[in-house]
């Protein structure tokens, strides 16, 4: 029987899943600059409207010229964001009065308003690689731990009879590399880096062409400018790129021997549901190479990165529970 709370947070998880997806639409849409200051927009609550906030705008921003769409992209990113913060508040006291999971909740509360912190220093810093990266794994990360959250909330049965350390150790080995491959393509997309190999499998007709990786994972120091389009040479992106390519090939082979491994332990459900989001999220990621990343097709990769996220989540929380004792 579910505990009390699950409710909230199955919807805190949903809302942090929109807002994971609001993120990678900004990010796509370029807006992430669409508001110059935070957590307001050119000094108002939303997005100047009428004639006399856009001249207003205009006069405090002279050099952010307001585009209205992209600064209501900026913007429901943010409502969706402080709408999760309250959620996670409302966890947090829940799980204080009711005396449970308070150790998550806390976390949860903690990453959330860090989380808020990197959503300002996004724009302070105007786009600086780092902080973009880093805004998205902890987007992710609140994800994760309110689908983790929910999952212990709901109070399921151990689906093992007896431990299988190497299958945990396996389970777990696949969510870090998710996790890793997921900051590699929050790389690929900071550095605008996506495009730097049109084609496939090879990148720039060659297996292993020009590249400079000391300068495509460098963290020299923000320099004061917009890094909207990015600011790296050509061979430092493709550096980057290749990266997320051959972390997809270990993901996916680790993920794919997980899935088989669970298949063998009885689990046919959840290795064929781990397997089919690894297989779509790899044909995700093909497909934008081949139709030159178009907008909704790079927004579901983005989105099945989130979801392959949570089904290694699920395999370890499962796989990792305890039997109960026979009597």
């Amino acid at each position: 029987m579910a505990r009390r709370g699950y409710l909230l947070a199955l919807f805190a998880t949903l809302l942090a899943l929109l807002v994971v997806l609001l993120g990678a639409w900004t990010r796509l849409s370029h807006a992430g600059l669409g508001c110059p200051d935070w957590p307001g927009c050119y000094g108002f609550l939303g997005v100047p409207s009428g004639a006399l906030q856009q001249a207003l705008a205009e006069l405090r921003y002279p050099q952010a010229p307001l585009e209205v769409d992209k600064g209501w992209y900026e913007m429901m990113h943010r409502y969706a964001a402080a709408a999760l913060g309250l959620s996670t508040l409302a966890i947090t006291w829940q799980a204080w009065r009711q005396r449970q999971a308070l150790g998550l909740a806390l976390a949860l509360l903690g990453l959330v308003m860090l989380q808020a912190a990197f959503g300002m220093w996004t724009v302070t810093l105007r786009l600086w690689p780092p902080v973009v990266t880093l805004h998205l794994l902890g987007g992710m990360s609140t994800l994760g731990l309110l689908f983790l959250l929910t999952l212990r909330l709901a109070a399921w049965p151990a689906v093992l009879r007896s431990p299988d350390p190497a299958l945990r150790r396996l389970a777990l080995a696949a969510l870090l590399l998710i996790a890793v491959q997921i900051a590699l393509g929050g790389w690929v997309s900071a550095h605008y880096a996506a495009q730097a190999c049109p084609d496939l499998p090879l990148c720039q007709g060659r297996w292993w062409p020009v590249m400079d990786f000391a300068e495509a994972f460098g963290l020299s120091p923000p320099l004061g400018l917009s890094y909207l389009g990015g600011v790296h040479e050509g061979e430092a992106r493709t550096a980057i790129h290749l990266a997320h390519r051959l972390g997809a090939v270990l993901v996916a082979l680790v993920t794919l021997r997980l899935a088989w491994r669970l298949w063998q332990a009885g689990l046919v459900g959840m290795g064929g549901v781990l397997a089919g989001l690894l297989l779509l999220q790899l044909a995700l990621g093909a497909g934008n190479v081949l139709l030159n990343f178009p907008t909704a097709l790079a927004l579901a990769h983005s989105g099945g990165a989130a979801l392959l996220l949570l089904a290694a989540i699920f395999v370890n929380e499962r796989v990792g529970r305890a039997p109960r004792s026979c009597t």
